[in-house]
């Protein structure tokens, strides 16, 4: 037996023992230890003091009076989550240790700063096994000394990848539409592979809505995530007492695999069953003014300079939401969705970039690109709100294309002279054709023959050096980049004719020259160089007005030509000369950024459609600004005035207070459609968020309230998920 008194020390290869007193039995390895014990593990990073302990050294267990612990924390750096690099700390009567897990009896857990932690966990008794899980039973989670919630059985897993099948805490919200949002949810890891996620919220005003989230990895190299979010709608009450149910659900679906042999393949999957659906529910703004559902999957390979995939495709285009339509034969209303679908059930596209045939002086590169599938596009037509028609093709409607091309290049000092010439040849299994005031699709074939020349003609860059330091820089020096591309497409006699799936089918006849001037200012700041302005000119003389005969007056025409150097469409009539497409672009100082896109219209004397956007970014002080603009005729694109801005400061993981706002306000409707206010207060070890949140658009006028608790490192109760945060 070894006593020790006064400043006793016992260390071992992974532990160590000091305290006023230790009594030490070599033959049993009990160790009894009493005053201001001080135990640490160095292997876990664990540190325990107590007033006494008995320990087994051998076998590692024993027991701790009046005990306080630490351990290392497991910190989940992800964007959106509050970290911490506090200790947990747990405080208890008595602990018991069993190997590796602590047994903790009428203690707290945490892992704020002590003596006086923001949140504690208390209860009669905690599992904790560091590094793996820590349990407590008929706990009573604590802020300060007020109750927040009690809880029979609380699991938190402590490991680097957690996995474990469980409820997950509840959250809770108020909105002025649906009512008190209540929900619960359950994890359920299937197995090392799979898992399933399944939250209820009780929209106490509307109904129920399911979310469910179902991932896997099958095998190596391959994963999915396939998500489903439903409503089941008990309706909105009208004014005339009436229920107007607005329920739907929206499915999505990632994936990915390692085919091998160098194939892979990609799937993204999006199916929404109804416009009204996504408007009424759907928490993100964005969202709910996006039309578009895309879904796309394609099995790919790449090898030297060629390439093959395999699409499979869906595209639907929400015109405006479902409407009630009767029908004329047997008198019975329905709702009918005004959308486009396009669909690909497969399509092949095999094609090579320029690979060079030839060298020497006069250079030749060849290039191609093929594709065939079976196509289908439809849509309803209708006059009002009245069904009068539906534009169809068969299921399968074939289509071939395919585009082999040659490039060559000359230059002469710093002159360079690029043309290009190519074949394309489309057959179309099916082809459209005017009927009264729109059109049908006929069951007859059509070859589409198309030879395009380009001729890019590169002048050199003018440039000059200014060695001298400003504010940009220690040096500036400026650029000037002139280009010009001509064009001559012929051969589509039918533009007409053609059914509309994609880009393939918008080339026309064009006879045009393409004229563009950049300016650059480059800066140079140390060993860096950065261009912080930049002003770009491009404007499209038309030496063919009609387009070959494409073009229809008085209706919106997109053709290749168009969509190649604005996004705004403008042809709506014979013209000779496109808008002037201006792009400002500057950074001049660090966290300042700003562009400014304009389309400037000559024939009708003043800019069409502007957007400009400026981002500003110092410390935690942030502020964006943008708005967007649009004058055209509304033949064209409909008119549009809208305002968006945001500033606040801060972010997620700040200390203290941090808030921010966003706003999106319609000039020409005279409404903010849509306000987010985040206020949050982060302490050393959990944050507290308020969020107020405004819709009003379309029929949707609702206004939200949402709270978060958040505590770092392990996770939020409350309704405010992460991707809607601010921060």
């Amino acid at each position: 037996m070894r006593h020790l008194r006064g400043h006793a020390e016992v260390e071992g290869p992974t532990l160590l023992f000091r305290a006023d007193k230790i009594d030490f039995n070599d033959d049993t390895k009990d160790l009894h230890a009493e005053g201001n014990v001080y135990f640490e593990q160095f292997e876990r990073n664990e540190k325990v003091w107590a007033d006494q302990v008995d320990y087994n050294t051998e076998t590692e267990t024993g027991k701790f009076y009046n005990v306080r612990a630490e351990g290392k924390p497991r910190i989940d750096a992800r964007p959106g989550i509050l970290t911490s690099s506090n200790p947990y700390y747990f405080q208890g009567k008595w602990a018991e240790r069993k190997g590796e897990k602590y047994i903790l009896h009428e203690g707290f857990f945490t892992n704020c700063k002590m003596p006086n932690p923001w949140w504690r966990l208390r209860g009669p008794r905690f599992d904790i096994v560091p590094d793996e899980h820590a349990v407590a039973y008929k706990s009573t989670f604590l802020i300060r000394k007020l109750p927040l919630f009690f809880t029979p059985f609380f699991y938190k897993s402590l490991e680097r990848l957690p996995r474990k099948s469980g409820f997950l805490m509840p959250n809770i919200g108020n909105s002025s539409v649906l009512g008190k949002m209540i929900g619960v949810g359950y994890y359920w890891a299937i197995n090392r592979s799979y898992d399933v996620t399944y939250i209820l919220q009780d929209f106490t005003s509307r109904g129920f809505a399911h979310h469910v989230d179902f991932r896997g990895k099958p095998m190596a190299g391959a994963d999915f995530d396939v998500i489903l979010y439903g409503v089941q709608d008990r309706g909105l009450r009208q004014n005339d007492g009436t229920l107007l149910k607005q329920g739907g659900f929206d499915i999505s679906a990632m994936g990915q695999a390692d085919l091998g042999h160098g194939f892979t393949a990609r799937t993204q999957i999006n199916y929404l069953s109804s416009l009204t659906f996504r408007q009424a529910f759907t928490q993100s703004f964005n969202e709910a003014i996006f039309s578009e559902v895309h879904s796309v999957g394609y099995i790919n390979k790449n090898w030297d300079t060629y390439t093959f995939n395999v699409v499979f495709a869906r595209l639907e285009n929400f015109q405006r939401p479902e409407l009630q339509v009767t029908d004329p034969v047997t008198g019975q209303t329905h709702t009918q969705a005004d959308s486009v679908i396009i669909r690909k059930l497969p399509e092949f596209d095999f094609s090579s970039r320029d690979r060079q045939v030839l060298s020497g002086k006069v250079p030749v590169w060849f290039s191609f690109q093929s594709s065939a599938g079976l196509l289908f596009r439809g849509q309803p037509i209708f006059n009002g709100n009245t069904l009068i028609d539906k534009y169809q093709t068969s299921e399968f409607t074939d289509r071939l294309d395919l585009q082999p091309q040659v490039a060559t290049a000359f230059h002469w000092k710093d002159f360079s002279l690029v043309p290009s010439f190519s074949l394309r040849e489309t057959f179309y299994g099916e082809s459209q054709t005017p009927y009264q005031d729109r059109y049908r699709v006929v069951a007859t074939d059509l070859l589409r023959s198309a030879r395009d020349f380009r001729l890019d003609f590169i002048l050199p860059s003018l440039a000059r050096v200014f060695d001298r330091k400003t504010f940009l820089g220690e040096k500036l020096k400026h650029v000037i980049e002139p280009r010009a591309t001509y064009r001559y497409v012929t051969g589509i006699e039918d533009f007409n004719r053609l059914i509309r799936f994609d880009e393939t089918d918008l080339m026309s006849d064009t006879n045009e020259l393409e004229i563009s001037l950049a300016n650059r200012l480059y800066a140079k700041r140390g060993d860096d160089v950065q261009e912080v302005f930049s002003w770009e000119l491009s404007q499209k003389r038309f030496f063919d007005p009609t387009f070959g005969g494409a073009l229809v007056p008085g209706q919106r025409n997109v053709v290749l030509s168009s969509v190649e150097l604005t996004p705004y469409a403008f042809l709506d009539g014979p013209r000779s000369a496109s808008p002037v497409v201006s792009i400002f672009r500057a950074s001049p100082v660090p966290g300042l950024g700003v562009e400014w896109r304009t389309d400037y219209d000559s024939g009708r004397g003043e800019i069409v459609n502007s957007g400009v956007t400026g981002d500003y970014r110092w410390s935690n002080y942030f502020i964006s600004l943008g708005h967007n603009q649009v004058h055209s005729d509304n033949v064209l694109t409909p008119s549009a005035n809208q305002f968006r801005g945001s500033l606040g400061f801060g972010n997620e993981n700040r200390r203290g207070w941090n808030a921010a706002f966003v706003a999106i306000y319609d000039f020409r409707q005279g409404i903010m459609q849509y306000a987010i206010t985040q206020v949050t207060y982060n302490t050393d070890c959990c944050g507290f968020n308020v969020q107020y949140r405004r819709f009003s658009f379309g029929t949707r006028n609702e206004n939200q309230f949402r709270l978060a608790f958040v505590i770092a490192n392990i996770g939020s109760f409350g309704t405010m998920k992460k991707q809607e945060r601010l921060f």
